[in-house]
């Protein structure tokens, strides 16, 4: 039933019908949150026995000779660098290990670039305008980041393969107040695409007017995998050596959705210039990282296929309920026309477009029936959707019972929505 292709006799006659079944879902009390994409208790579980792998009776003498309990190795534990640096693609002389939080690293290469500089420019603190380019729909915790440290946020709209690349290298080349571009290359957050082989091609050969021009290549899903037939992303660095531009690339990556994001260890690495701009940086905050959680991710994980051993177990945990999201949209809305959705091989969220001007009424409606969705407009820069139509759904968080129900509230919420926009109806 295409509802553009209804009558408004028929159109109301659906409008009262698909009601009371929202008036009978909120009936219902429900308190459930698809709003953020975070692990669930069972996920977190998967990782309890990391707690054991380091007690008081373990050696605590590094390979390197370090005492793990004393200061030194701020760059972080030799073997582990290794593994992350497989996992990142990069080099492990070029990684640095942090806290828990890819995102800290993040916020502190931008301080440092504000503060400091990087290819022997003037800190971008110092230069009167400065702007940053914002793949959307993308992160909104990304695009905070540089809006707290006053650039302006250029919206480069995502397209199939990534990000509009004609665009970005107009901008890039023509226009040295541009100073970076963030990125999601596999599994992006929120559409779950993975960049194409051309378009890591072409990220690698932009000729930036600006010599400080950073891209910021958080690969926070890259093993992230809900299929056996996973996305494959191109190596960026290794196309970076191909063009001169190793100095272009910042990447990072993080255990959170591994083993704990409340015990997590997060990774950067960089060329070896901008690598050493930030290792001075971090050299006045710290002498002794947390080596010890270091380690026990060392002796839980072992090694790259350990990581690979380890998500298997979270896919099997979660692919379900990515399942459960994707049939009830094809169910409840597929005959519809009034809105798409994709369809991810990875990564934590399914992103749903519906009519355009009704977002922002389907996040109200389901918070009104108890299920609470992250905002719409947050995967834009300063939080505005120019169509008022995407929505991120996290499946992982929720039981599967609840995800059944949280996406059934979704569904008919999107269907209200448009039914009121079709009628002329719609609530302030």
């Amino acid at each position: 039933m295409e509802y553009g292709l209804l009558s408004r006799q028929e159109l109301e006659q659906e409008k009262q019908k698909v009601q009371q079944q929202y008036d009978a879902f909120k009936a219902q009390g429900l308190k459930l949150n698809m709003a953020r994409g975070k692990p669930s208790p069972e996920q977190l579980n998967l990782s309890m026995d990391m707690l054991n792998v380091l007690t008081s009776d373990s050696d605590m003498i590094a390979s390197t000779g370090d005492d793990l309990r004393n200061y030194g190795m701020p760059e972080g534990v030799p073997e582990l660098r290794e593994i992350l640096a497989q996992m990142m693609q990069v080099r492990p002389e070029n990684v640095i290990i942090g806290g828990n939080s890819s995102l800290n690293m993040m916020f502190d290469f931008i301080s440092c670039g504000m503060t400091h500089g990087f290819s022997g420019c003037k800190p971008w603190g110092k230069q009167e305008k400065i702007k940053f380019l914002c793949p959307s729909p993308g992160y909104d915790r990304h695009f905070a980041i540089t809006e707290y440290f006053g650039f302006e946020l250029i919206l480069v709209p995502m397209v199939d393969g990534g990000p509009d690349m004609d665009l970005v290298e107009r901008l890039v080349t023509g226009d040295d107040t541009v100073k970076g571009m963030w990125c999601v290359p596999k599994y992006s957050n929120p559409l779950g695409i993975t960049y194409s082989d051309d378009t890591v091609r072409r990220i690698a050969a932009l000729k930036p007017a600006a010599p400080d021009f950073r891209v910021m290549w958080d690969n926070a899903y890259c093993v992230h995998d809900l299929t056996d037939t996973p996305d494959v992303l191109l190596d960026l660095y290794a196309e970076c050596e191909k063009t001169g531009n190793t100095e272009l690339p910042v990447f990072f990556c993080s255990t959170s959705k591994i083993t704990f994001p409340g015990a997590g260890i997060a990774a950067m690495a960089a060329g070896e210039k901008t690598y050493q701009d930030f290792r001075k940086h971090l050299s006045f905050q710290t002498i002794g990282p947390d080596k010890l959680n270091q380690m026990r991710h060392l002796l839980y994980l072992r090694d790259l296929d350990g990581i690979h051993a380890q998500m298997k177990r979270h896919k099997e945990i979660i692919a379900p309920k990515f399942q459960v999201v994707l049939d009830t949209l094809g169910s409840e809305l597929g005959d519809k026309n009034i809105a798409a959705w994709t369809n991810p091989n990875g990564g934590y969220f399914v992103s749903v477009d519906v009519m355009e001007g009704c977002a922002k009424r389907v996040v109200q409606l389901c918070k009104e029936a108890g299920v609470v969705l992250t905002g719409a407009g947050a995967a834009f820069p300063y939080g505005k959707d120019p169509k008022d139509t995407n929505i991120r759904v996290a499946p992982t968080y929720p039981s599967l019972e609840e995800m059944k129900k949280a996406i059934a509230v979704f569904c008919v919420s999107t269907r209200l929505a448009a039914l009121e926009k079709l009628l002329g109806s719609a609530a302030e």
